[in-house]
């Protein structure tokens, strides 16, 4: 945060160009998250926490513009935990914005942790599969799921990871690639259809998705197409994890089917955006004019298909989620 404005990258104008945004007051926060120009789970939850700060700064009610962030993104569980703490715990604009800051912080703390915790699941060699963009666009400085894909490269590891494009915002392929192609991680982004050709052909030895609520039975909410693949990886004998802070864990949730699922324009489906020829930023229509389209943007893992959930406090069964995070 600068000054009162909020200053995010312009995740859709990514991979062809990066760009930083200011966002000058809590409604245009509210706008970007609700558009995903600012998207993740933990992003989203800083992103906010500082729109909430913003509003005192402003002077105006601190309840509706806590609702106006809130109504954002019904799915991710990250953001009203963060609105949450601003709330109960600022009764100024200084305090707003030093509990916008370390949950910031505290975001960057936690992934550090899961990159650790999670390390020892790569080994030299290793191949994996990955759906959406759970990396430092989406959290904090680190990520979630590529965390310890990340310190393995670093620490020298052979890791090789087939990347989802992640249809119908593509954000496999445009942000995951993108992330991996700065940290210089081998990889290829493959159709969201051909994971299960891959894992069959016995060239993924592990799975790891993020989370955008965890229920407290420990079914997981994460962007549409992750059951899919949890389902197949079942079938191949493949490890599936979840990578995720304790911060996207809602035990007020008791199973996957408390969790809302966010229905997005149908033009996501009915258009998609990329670079022309001519390095010019396009937006084109792929399905018959007068279509109609679904647009669910997450779906429920059931438990029982996941092989752990990896949070800064050790990886966890699904079934262990309530006692080990119930107060």
């Amino acid at each position: 945060m600068e000054g009162r404005d909020v200053v995010a990258i312009n995740q859709p104008l990514l991979p062809h160009r990066f760009s930083l945004l200011r966002l000058r007051n809590h409604r245009e926060t509210a706008r970007a998250i609700r558009t995903m120009v600012v998207r993740g789970a933990g992003t989203i939850g800083a992103t906010a926490a500082y729109g909430l700060a913003q509003a005192y700064s402003e002077g105006v009610d601190i309840d509706r513009a806590y609702r106006t962030l809130l109504e954002t993104r019904p799915t991710a569980a990250d953001l009203k935990h963060a609105l949450d703490r601003v709330r109960r715990r600022a009764t100024s604009v200084k305090e707003a914005l030093a509990e916008a800051e370390a949950i910031a912080d505290e975001y960057v703390e936690r992934a550090k942790q899961i990159a650790k915790i999670g390390l020892p699941l790569i080994t030299s060699g290793t191949r994996v599969l990955t759906h959406c963009n759970a990396g430092w666009l989406a959290l904090v400085d680190w990520g979630s799921a590529p965390a310890p894909i990340y310190l393995a490269h670093r620490r020298g590891r052979k890791v090789f990871v087939w990347v989802d494009e992640t249809r119908p915002r593509n954000q496999g392929a445009n942000l995951t690639s993108w992330e991996f192609l700065q940290e210089g991680v081998p990889h290829k982004i493959i159709a969201d259809n051909a994971g299960g050709f891959y894992m069959k052909r016995g060239e993924v030895d592990l799975c790891i998705v993020g989370a955008d609520r965890i229920a407290a039975n420990g079914d997981v909410a994460n962007k549409i197409g992750t059951y899919q693949k949890a389902v197949v990886a079942r079938e191949n004998g493949i490890p599936f994890y979840v990578a995720a802070p304790s911060s996207t864990i809602d035990l007020t949730c008791r199973s996957g089917d408390d969790i809302p699922i966010e229905e997005r324009d149908e033009d996501e489906v009915h258009f998609v955006s990329g670079v022309t020829t001519g390095s010019k930023l396009a937006r084109v229509r792929v399905t018959p004019r007068r279509a109609a389209a679904g647009n669910p943007a997450f779906d429920v893992t059931p438990a029982r298909y996941i092989t752990g959930i990896i949070t800064e406090r050790g990886i966890v069964e699904p079934g262990q989620i309530r006692r080990r995070f119930g107060k």
